[in-house]
């Protein structure tokens, strides 16, 4: 079937075409005869009980500083001129993100949207984590100074970091002796209204984060991230190294537990985060991982993806 699928991203001329997902779904789509759009999160629109976004024709190539090509601007109605609508802006999840999930939500499924985008607001990563507590290492959500350094206490060495931060920014590692902790509770503080979240160090950061891609619900391949000497941080974007990985027993036992109800919530594009058998965030909003995946594993996981969105359709 061809289809037309308007993508929800920031601007096509900013991604890495080496290691970004988006691309490669595009990609994907193209390869299959599907028609795609483009346009920024800020040209949706409400207007009069139709949802309309400014978008351009968008045609993609793995071709490094000539990766894209795109079309005349038009205001589309998103419910009349597409089949599928990506969302695929990154984070941070703030209330122009929610925004979005309300407007895109008025067309689906009419006009199917990956994710889903009501589920996609109730399930912000680092609080949907809570619903698999038994998996996750302790952790503390609160804005409370008094609770906060009681957790310390208790833990001696922990990771504190924003509630709806995003790509391992503000994302500090707190040791036994360090003396900082009080001083970026008042940073926090001054930069965000929201708790702040707490969780127990995990030493096996060192061996890597591995992020494991659902797809429908089921394991799809997994990627160990390896952080840089000095850094607690495994994003590839601040030095993380890929490396190929296999997943564990209890690995396999936590994306079971999680798979039925990704898959009834219409998440169907996922990225969970696994440090020693702890489960530390599912991502939902715009997961990343396919491309080191694929180079790993011989896969087009992409390719999945779309049979999955096809098959919903």
């Amino acid at each position: 079937m061809a289809l037309t699928v308007a993508i929800q991203m920031d601007h096509v001329s900013s991604i890495d075409i080496k290691g970004d997902s988006t691309f490669v779904l595009a990609l994907e789509a193209q390869r299959r005869g599907h028609r795609l759009l483009h346009y920024l999160p800020g040209d949706l629109s409400y207007h009069h009980g139709r949802v309309t976004a400014w978008a351009e024709e968008l045609e993609v190539r793995r071709e490094a500083g000539n990766h894209y090509t795109l079309g005349e601007t038009a205001r589309i109605d998103l419910a009349d001129a597409a089949d599928v609508v990506l969302m695929r802006q990154d984070p941070p999840f703030d209330m122009a993100y929610i925004t979005a999930t309300h407007m895109l939500e008025m067309i689906h499924p009419g006009t199917l949207v990956v994710n889903d985008p009501a589920e996609v607001r109730n399930a912000p990563e680092k609080l949907f984590v809570t619903r698999f507590a038994g998996f996750m290492p302790p952790t503390l959500i609160a804005s409370n100074r008094k609770d906060i350094l009681a957790f310390r206490a208790e833990h001696k060495d922990i990771i504190v970091k924003p509630l709806f931060g995003n790509g391992g920014a503000g994302v500090f590692h707190i040791g036994p002796g360090d003396e900082n902790l009080n001083s970026l509770l008042e940073l926090f503080t001054g930069m965000f209204r929201e708790p702040v979240i707490v969780q127990a160090y995990l030493k096996d950061v060192r061996q890597g984060d591995k992020r494991i891609i659902l797809i429908d619900g089921a394991v799809a391949g997994a990627v160990n991230r390896v952080p840089a000497a000095g850094e607690s941080r495994s994003n590839m974007h601040v030095g993380g190294t890929p490396v190929k990985s296999e997943l564990t027993a209890r690995e396999r036992e936590i994306c079971e537990a999680l798979g039925p109800e990704l898959k009834a919530r219409g998440l169907i594009f996922v990225g969970i985060d696994v440090i020693g058998g702890y489960l530390t965030e599912i991502n939902v909003t715009s997961p990343t991982g396919l491309q080191e995946i694929n180079r790993f594993d011989g896969v087009s996981l992409e390719s999945d993806i779309w049979d999955a969105i096809e098959a919903r359709l």
